[in-house]
């Protein structure tokens, strides 16, 4: 009888590792897919943010995500929210984008600037900001989700808890899979033993 189990056991179908390779790939690129397809649709680089700062309170608040459209220069009035990259720019500038309103704009050649601060300053931002340092203008915003961000970041737990969640996620894939052909497998196996059973008696 044992023979004729492993008589009857079958390899893996290729179709079903193939199934298991692409739904593993889509696991794991899956954010990058939908943040590259938020990049084409939002015509920016970077089309969300996290508000890091106080500094544009209380209109937007730390914490805060937000929705950022790719925007001409030509475009952008005073008044509008920008998220602009100062790296640089002048001294003690953040690395992180910056996100203040839009309080005068001039233009010299061909190029626009932007006179910046935050609602929450007392004065403006030291230089004017190049439209092309210009990320976008904020269309929309979601409140405080974004902390979660800032903590994971300020902790340091942020790529350690994508690994970690990456991982279990394709453990959890693999483990159906193969939950799923040894269920497939163990009913083939019971119903070919029945075959051979019910040869065997013919035989005798």
């Amino acid at each position: 009888m044992k023979n004729a189990e492993e008589k009857v056991k079958k390899p893996i179908p290729h179709k079903k590792v193939i199934i298991a390779v692409v739904m593993i790939v889509i696991a794991f690129f899956g954010s990058f897919l939908v943040y590259f397809i938020l990049q084409i649709s939002f015509n920016t680089e970077s089309p969300i943010v996290v508000v890091i700062s106080g500094s544009m309170e209380p209109t937007i608040h730390k914490g805060d995500l937000l929705f950022v459209m790719g925007t001409d220069a030509d475009e952008i009035n005073n008044g509008d929210v920008i998220v602009f990259n100062a790296q640089g720019l002048w001294g003690g500038a953040p690395q992180d984008p910056i996100v203040h309103r839009v309080i005068n704009k001039s233009q010299t050649g061909d190029t626009w600037y932007f006179t910046t601060q935050g609602d929450a300053n007392s004065f403006p931002d030291p230089e004017d900001i190049p439209e092309s340092r210009v990320i976008g203008v904020v269309v929309g915003g979601i409140p405080y989700i974004g902390w979660v961000k800032i903590f994971l970041t300020e902790s340091g737990l942020l790529i350690p808890l994508l690994v970690i969640i990456s991982a279990l996620l394709i453990i959890s894939i693999v483990r159906d899979f193969l939950k799923g052909d040894d269920e497939d497998q163990d009913k083939n196996n019971k119903e070919n033993l029945k075959d051979i059973d019910k040869q065997s008696k013919s035989e005798e």
